[in-house]
């Protein structure tokens, strides 16, 4: 990022540009944002001021942050096109990987990975189930 927009302070300047790559799908729901060191090269910023912006987009509830998994994108709450009365509720665990699951992410039966299930509720009835998995990162 060449130059903030004057009067408004960097962090604001790198959340914003965050913001709108998770809002136009850039980075889609569920999705892993840059790391730190990634952001901080991008953005020609400092580690704290790149900090600063992915708080702001905690508080907005546009990502959420695991200890040592990383920063995601949070799954969309009000998705464009829902009926009035809609609503989504959104839960998250630990799986182990069956033999489809298997075969698609390469790894071996019983691998952790994270399941993430949102439902689409209109008027109290589900409409909607969206289930995505992620791999859990490998310790080394």
């Amino acid at each position: 990022m060449p130059t903030p927009h004057y009067g408004q302070p960097r962090y604001r300047a790198i959340a914003e540009e965050l913001r709108a790559r998770i809002e136009s799908g850039v980075i889609p729901p569920g999705a892993l944002l840059p790391a730190e060191s990634a952001l901080t090269a991008e953005f020609q910023a400092a580690r704290g001021t790149v900090r600063q912006a992915i708080a702001a987009l905690r508080e907005a509830g546009l990502v959420a942050t695991e200890h040592g998994r990383g920063t995601y994108a949070a799954p969309r709450q009000h998705k464009r096109g829902l009926d009035e009365g809609s609503e989504t509720e959104t839960q998250q665990r630990q799986v182990a990987a069956d033999a489809e699951l298997a075969a698609l992410f390469a790894v071996e039966v019983g691998a952790a990975m994270v399941e993430q299930q949102s439902l689409i509720r209109t008027n109290g009835a589900v409409r909607t189930v969206v289930r995505t998995y992620r791999l859990l990162p490998t310790e080394q």
